[in-house]
Parts: C-alpha cells; sequence; structure tokens
C-alpha cells in the first residue's frame, strides 16, 4: 500500500478506505467482508470526479456555453481518462478480485480499473478532504488532458472530417484576450460554413484554436 500511496502523493490516515478501494464485489462476495466492495466508494468518486472537473472547466473556460462545458467533461472523465490513471498508477496489481474474476483477467478489464479510480478518488476525500482529491484529479486528469489536447493536430482531424463533404468553408475566429501580458488567455472560435461549431480557450492562439477544433470534432460527432 505504501507503494501506491507514494504513486498518489497522499499518506492515508485510515488505511482501511484505501483497501476498501481496491475490494472488488468479486472478492467482497467470497470472502465475505465486513466492509463490503469499492462500488459505495466507486458512486461517491463518480459525483467527487464530475464536480472537480465541472469547476475546473468553468474557471478555466469562462466564455463557453454550457453545451460546450458538458462535452469537455465528458471527454475527461470517460472511461478511457480513467484506464488511463489505473495505468500510470499500476492499479491493476492492488486489486482485491475475486478467483474467478482474477484468474478471468479482472485486472486488465477497463471498467474495473477505471472504477476503482474513482474508489480510491473517493477514499481520498473522505480521508484528507476536497483539497487533496482535487490534487491528484488534477495532476492525473485534468493537466495530462489538456497538455494531450494541446500537443494534438485537432485541426487536421477537423479539416479531414467536414471534407467528407464537399463545398465546407472552415474558419478560425480570435473572439477574446484577456490577462497580462505574461499569462495571455486566447478565446478562439471555429466557425463551419458561417456556423461556431467548437470554442477554445489556451495560452496561444495555437492552443487556442487547436481546443476549439477538438470541441468542433466532438459537436460534429454528437450531432
Amino acid at each position: 500500500m505504501e507503494s501506491l500511496e507514494a504513486k498518489l502523493g497522499y499518506t492515508f490516515r485510515d488505511r482501511r478506505l484505501l483497501e476498501n478501494a481496491l475490494t472488488h464485489s468479486s472478492y467482497a462476495n467470497e470472502n465475505h467482508s465486513p466492509s463490503g466492495s469499492n462500488e459505495r466508494l466507486e458512486f461517491l468518486g463518480d459525483s467527487v470526479l464530475g464536480m472537480v472537473t465541472a469547476d475546473f472547466l468553468y474557471r478555466e473556460h469562462p466564455d463557453l456555453p454550457e453545451g460546450e462545458l458538458t462535452r469537455k467533461r465528458a471527454a475527461l472523465v470517460r472511461e478511457e481518462s480513467l484506464v488511463e490513471v489505473a495505468d500510470r498508477l499500476d492499479l491493476g496489481a492492488y486489486l482485491k478480485l475475486g478467483r474467478g474474476e482474477d484468474h478471468g483477467g479482472g485486472r486488465q478489464r477497463p471498467s474495473i480499473r477505471a472504477d476503482a479510480v474513482e474508489a480510491v478518488l473517493a477514499a481520498v476525500f473522505l480521508d484528507g478532504g476536497l483539497g487533496e482529491a482535487k490534487k491528484i484529479i488534477q495532476r492525473f486528469i485534468l493537466d495530462k488532458e489538456e497538455e494531450k489536447a494541446a500537443s494534438q493536430d485537432y485541426k487536421t482531424a477537423l479539416q479531414e472530417l467536414v471534407q467528407r463533404e464537399s463545398g465546407q468553408v472552415l474558419n478560425y475566429r480570435l473572439t477574446g484576450e484577456s490577462g497580462p501580458d505574461h499569462a495571455k488567455v486566447f478565446s478562439v472560435a471555429v466557425e463551419l460554413n458561417g456556423r461556431t461549431v467548437g470554442q477554445g480557450q489556451g495560452h496561444s492562439k495555437k492552443e487556442a484554436e487547436q481546443l476549439a477544433a477538438r470541441a468542433a470534432i466532438e459537436a460534429i460527432k454528437a450531432e
């Protein structure tokens, strides 16, 4: 457990919370675990993650409408993102699984690992408060996703997507600048045939355009 705490950057006062967070229902049922499985913690962790992510997006993207914020939040808290966190923590190695689930490859099952991440976040929240849970969410999910989004070439992907139909016209428009010179924040809207389909903010115009393109891709695919 100490090695997992080191990876998390958090030391539990009540380590039973962490042990419970790593206990799958298959193990709890086989061993009649008095504390039960991690399902209740998973429920709580889902809400903690959603709230922290929503707060982050609300503060970081003051110009984005509700629909764009909702899409961004869904992208950040999706199962794939949580599985990446589980991989970075090697969480599968710490899980308590029933014999059948373990032999059946449960340690590599995406849903089990993603659920365990939410349970661990809830355990940190209960043990150390929202501030400690927020630190972990920021470091493992929010910072990494924003960095990854800015580094990918979403503009090219968007161009390829809209070119499936002829006559499509894309345009990126700077909609605002804020902050001091050393920490400028640029706002960009991407328009398809004159209609805004995505918006993004970044510390450079290029980053803002990439994030706007990502939002546009998500919006177009959702239509």
